[in-house]
């Protein structure tokens, strides 16, 4: 087991709530896109989507090479796209990552996408991170680990969610 099993449940967890997000609620992730000129149809959203929570899902059940992979690759695009939209300094209240959350584009959200794909990396250069694997090596059946991995998810969704903001209004003078 990699030390990386924790950071990595937890892109995994959040790859799979945000892609099902996107696949049931499209229109925001859809402007986003729309946003930055990209291609943007709400039914090309939903697949993405759902491809991303089915990556999440494997991700989470296998943590193999094949699925870090991919998961580094999906947060790898995810911080390509918050870059280009600060850089673009277009306006995007939200990238739409969690479907309806607002979720706005910040350097935080770039750092905690490029956690992730490190993370992912070093699961892909020592598999063996997928939850049946980590929960058999862990004590107390697992309960620590996976009420762990329940206060980090939620805790980098504040982070993508609420510190952007709190931070603009700090900025502004409160």
């Amino acid at each position: 087991m990699t030390l990386a099993a924790g950071p990595f449940a937890i892109a995994a967890t959040l790859l799979a709530a945000g892609g099902a997000a996107k696949a049931l609620r499209p229109a925001d992730t859809a402007n986003a896109l729309r946003t930055m000129r990209l291609p943007s149809a709400p039914l090309l959203v939903r697949v993405g989507g759902a491809a991303e929570a089915g990556v999440g899902v494997a991700a989470l059940a296998v943590g193999d090479r094949t699925t870090a992979v991919l998961l580094a690759l999906s947060y790898l695009a995810f911080a390509g796209f918050v870059v280009l939209a600060l850089r673009r300094g277009a306006p995007i209240s939200s990238c739409g990552c969690f479907g309806k959350a607002d979720t706005p584009p910040s350097r935080v959200h770039v750092a905690i996408n490029l956690g992730a794909v490190a993370a992912a990396v070093a699961v892909a250069v020592q598999p063996g991170a997928g939850l049946p694997d980590v929960l058999g090596r862990q004590p107390l059946a697992g309960i620590p680990f996976v009420l762990l991995l329940a206060c980090g998810v939620g805790l980098v969704f504040l982070a993508l969610s609420s510190l952007p903001r709190t931070m603009a209004f700090v900025r502004q003078g409160g």
